[in-house]
């Protein structure tokens, strides 16, 4: 009898907190038919940071160093490659030509990214950031490896 009791105590009160919650003010967001007010803290897939006095180009300086902390590996950047002399150039400029600064590639795969965010705390221009793009949905997984230069291509 004892435990007859104790199970049904035990049901009432569960009863209890239900009734409670069930006529409560819900508490779900049916996003995107209602907004919401979070999005500010959101990661979303890392994009570059233009370069303020140049803002068809990168911020970026391809310094491989948001490609070495990441986890993942999520992210690869290949840098430009150095241009090839013309025929009657001189030897003083075949020496003094330089790699140019910024990435010849730059892609990331946002389905490995663990947005742990070490490649933007680590970045030293501050050229990554996340979008805070919510809206990324696809049945494709193709369609989150992204070229991150391809916003500048098209500048």
């Amino acid at each position: 009898m004892g435990e007859d009791v104790l199970g049904l105590w035990s049901l009432v009160k569960g009863l209890k907190i239900t009734g409670t919650l069930f006529f409560s003010k819900q508490v779900t967001v049916h996003y995107p038919r209602e907004g919401v007010d979070n999005l500010a803290t959101f990661r979303g897939p890392i994009e570059l940071v233009p370069n303020p006095e140049d803002p068809v180009r990168p911020l970026c300086i391809a310094c491989m160093t948001c490609a070495s902390t990441c986890p993942t590996g999520a992210i690869s950047v290949f840098k430009k490659k150095v241009p090839r002399p013309e025929e009657g150039a001189s030897d003083e400029t075949k020496t003094a030509q330089k790699a140019p600064k910024g990435p010849g590639k730059f892609t990331y795969d946002y389905t490995v990214c663990c947005q742990c965010g070490l490649c933007a705390q680590n970045c030293p221009k501050g050229a990554i950031r996340f979008s805070g793009n919510p809206c990324a949905a696809s049945t494709d997984k193709k369609a989150f490896e992204f070229d991150l230069l391809e916003k500048f291509d098209n500048a």
